[in-house]
């Protein structure tokens, strides 16, 4: 069978009752983990060979803009017209197959062109979110050398006060010296590449416990197939609207803006904004009739402090939340005012949607669960000697097991230095949680000190660099706090130089450094002066034990008296930070 027909069965068991598929769809996913694969290439065989062949007219992305009412409309036809021009440009300007291909937009139309292109023509993507900085451009260009970027005027001038050798090709949205326009690119067709089933399509920055972020290479099977999983979860259909807030850069733009309404052959929603409005995010969902909708729990609990009980949100039928876990007062406020469930899940840059609440779930969620292992993943705990664990109740670490079978969407392979997450038969994830007497899983936290906040990972090894470039830092560790909005944020423990005090002054400046080199979602919103860390008998710094020291103080409501907030300091308010 080819893997074109894989997908017209999926959609074919995708369009039943909720209440009817979930049998349908566990032998589905039993023939395709079974399923041996040569070549694929998605955007041929499945987005024109099935939807584009099928709705031309269809509309595939319709993009509005919240800031000055900008609406545009791509069917599938315009949309792979526009991609396959892009294809044809970059082979032109000598950018081959396997090549790296940098793009860093904010959600334009363009995002999903270039994604849309990187599959066509078997290039490799590397996605770069707009609010990243020089030292994180710098980093993933020397990671992964680019053969061309796309960007937009202001990404377009930092690419290029980093660029250490210029690529064959760059592409601006809008107009720049050196750079060639986005629209004046020449409108032809092109075939796609051969890609093979391990062909890297795409790359992802995602931070880790240490060193800087690693390099998360998917195939051209791992993210087009492995979303077939994810589509099922999100429940969306051809016939929907789906909606996705997450920015681009990230991989969950890619699962749920890109790959799973398009899988579907569905209408992706793009909504533009440069500052979020919950109210006015939660407005465009209803008035445009979203039936699919997708957002971290951040955006989930400030959708909750603000006012929406007169809208009606009356095509809404799934709405689903996904990267950290779900508090169950969200899920019960929501749901009585729209009669809606949140269907928890879970998943990583490295995989696909890995545990979760599918749509014949609906009526018995448990509020605070992420679910269950989904059909495409062998999902199991393990306690710390590796031994799998039988028994309700007990805390272990999330794995895959792969003796059964590897994944179809699990990620290749990490580029740059990484810990081996790979340990004999099993892939470990770094999260732990347990499971109760019903099967339901329940979301502990992380196993290592990877700090998750706003959706966003992370790893301290980077936040502590940078606060040691202080000429006062003499040493530094950094944790997550809990944050009743963000789940957690990023605190830093000090401890100074020879000849330097604690004070106001110098936790201000020492914000204003880390301000000026990392990606905001990186920078510390708390700054602790101690006189020294916790560490091993070998000199390592005891996290753990300062994150148990954090959780109990938070608890109790207790303020270091050199502890500094970043939101005590109107100086900094001023940049929306």
């Amino acid at each position: 069978m080819k893997v074109a027909d894989m997908f017209e069965e999926f959609l074919r068991v995708q369009s039943l009752d909720d209440f009817e598929k979930e049998e349908p769809m566990r032998k589905f996913f039993e023939r395709l983990n079974s399923m041996r694969i040569e070549e694929f290439n998605w955007a041929e065989e499945v987005f024109e060979g099935i939807h584009l062949k099928e709705r031309p007219n269809r509309v595939a992305l319709h993009w509005i803009s919240l800031e000055d009412g900008d609406e545009r409309k791509f069917s599938y036809e315009e949309f792979a017209r526009i991609g396959n021009s892009l294809v044809n440009f970059l082979r032109e300007s000598g950018v081959g197959k396997g090549d790296y291909v940098h793009v860093m937009l904010p959600l334009l139309p363009e995002v999903w062109f270039s994604h849309y292109a990187f599959v066509k023509g078997g290039f490799v993507g590397v996605p770069i979110a707009n609010i990243l900085k020089e030292r994180d451009l710098e980093y993933r260009f020397k990671v992964c050398p680019p053969s061309a970027v796309i960007a937009d005027e202001s990404s377009a001038k930092m690419i290029d006060s980093v660029l250490k050798t210029e690529p064959k090709v760059k592409i601006v949205v809008g107009d720049r010296k050196g750079w060639e326009p986005f629209d004046d690119i020449p409108k032809k067709d092109c075939e796609g590449a051969k890609t093979k089933a391990e062909d890297p399509i795409f790359c992802f920055f995602t931070s880790g416990t240490t060193g800087l972020p690693k390099g998360v290479l998917h195939t051209a099977t791992s993210y087009p197939i492995g979303h077939l999983i994810t589509t099922c979860i999100i429940n969306c259909k051809p016939d929907d609207i789906h909606n996705n807030l997450s920015a681009p850069g990230w991989a969950k733009f890619a699962w749920s803006s890109f790959f799973a309404p398009l899988t579907a052959g569905a209408t992706v929603l793009g909504v533009h904004f440069t500052k979020f409005n919950a109210r006015k995010y939660l407005e465009a969902i209803d008035s445009y009739g979203v039936n699919t909708f997708c957002a971290p729990p951040t955006a989930w609990r400030m959708f909750m402090i603000t006012d929406y009980k007169d809208l009606k949100f009356e095509s809404l039928r799934d709405v689903v939340s996904a990267g950290e876990p779900l508090n169950p007062e969200i899920f019960e406020k929501w749901k009585e005012h729209t009669g809606v469930e949140i269907r928890d899940f879970y998943g990583q840059t490295e995989s696909t949607a890995m545990i979760g609440n599918p749509p014949w779930f609906k009526g018995k969620i448990k509020p605070g669960s992420f679910g269950v292992p989904t059909f495409m993943y062998d999902i199991t705990l393990l306690d710390d000697d590796g031994n799998e664990i039988d028994k309700p109740g007990v805390v272990g670490h999330i794995v895959v097991r792969m003796s059964r079978w590897r994944p179809i969407g699990l990620f290749h392979k990490y580029i740059g230095k990484s810990r081996d997450a790979f340990v004999g038969d099993y892939y470990y994830t770094g999260d732990k949680a347990y499971f109760d007497e019903d099967g339901y899983w329940w979301f502990v936290g992380r196993a290592d000190d990877v700090i998750k906040t706003s959706d966003y990972r992370v790893g301290p090894f980077e936040v502590e660099s940078a606060l040691l470039e202080h000429p006062a830092v003499a040493e530094a560790a950094v944790v997550g706090s809990p944050d009743p909005i963000r789940w957690q944020i990023v605190k830093a423990f000090v401890v100074l130089k020879p000849g330097y005090e604690p004070s106001r002054e110098l936790a201000l400046d020492i914000f204003r450094h880390c301000k000026r080199i990392l990606a905001k979602f990186k920078v510390p919103r708390i700054i602790e002066f101690v006189p020294e860390l916790p560490k091993t008998i070998s000199g390592k710094i005891r996290r753990v034990e300062l994150r148990a020291l954090e959780e109990e103080r938070k608890k109790k409501g207790i303020r270091g008296e050199y502890e500094f907030f970043y939101s005590d300091f109107p100086e900094l308010k001023s940049n929306n930070l």
